[in-house]
């Protein structure tokens, strides 16, 4: 198998790379995480995982093991392709994608695009374990800040401002400082708006 390629870099799309070794071209699939992370010269070392199907050899790459060990996990999934887990690491980087599944989070795995309620929950029972295991990690629970969220939101729609505008403005004030009781998201929100 082909684990690594240490080489030139000779094209480079948000989609797939060739990458030169000793005179000969390899096209290899990526991520939008991996080509944000790809050097800007041309030398270029990348982590593959080669798939061999019946009709055809694929070569993904990954500028950290991280991403690919994920990915790894990913595919083992009934229903989920290389190309899915793929999407998966293009709209969430591998720390938000184990970290939603460690956390039971469907949410955030189903906000991938063509990722159903049924795919989401299966990628958490069947990857949980191994998630907390590999990664040492301890169980966690849905952040507290879910609920204030959904609470403040829920307030400020009885009040009269609409979920959208206020949805931007409290995920704003939580990024900012994500431990606020439920009043105190209100106030700074009814401050911003």
């Amino acid at each position: 198998m082909i684990t690594h390629l240490r080489g030139k870099l000779v094209e480079k799309n948000p989609t797939e790379i060739v990458v030169e070794c000793g005179g000969v071209g390899y096209l290899v699939h990526i991520s939008l995480h991996t080509y944000s992370l790809l050097p800007s010269e041309e030398a270029v070392s990348i982590y593959t995982h080669l798939q061999v199907k019946e009709d055809s050899h694929s070569l993904y790459g990954f500028m950290e093991v991280s991403e690919r060990a994920i990915f790894r996990l990913l595919i083992s999934v009934s229903g989920i392709g290389a190309n899915t887990a793929r999407t998966m690491l293009s709209s969430l980087s591998p720390e938000e994608l184990r970290d939603a599944i460690a956390a039971s989070n469907v949410g955030t795995i189903q906000s991938v695009k063509g990722i159903g309620l049924k795919t989401a929950q299966r990628v958490i029972i069947e990857l949980k374990d191994k998630i907390l295991k590999i990664y040492d990690l301890e169980e966690l629970s849905t952040p507290l800040d879910n609920t204030n969220k959904e609470e403040a939101l829920s307030a400020l729609e009885v009040l009269g401002f609409a979920r959208k505008q206020s949805e931007k403005m409290v995920e704003k004030i939580l990024k900012a400082s994500p431990s606020l009781s439920v009043e105190d998201i209100i106030k700074q929100t009814l401050k911003g708006l």
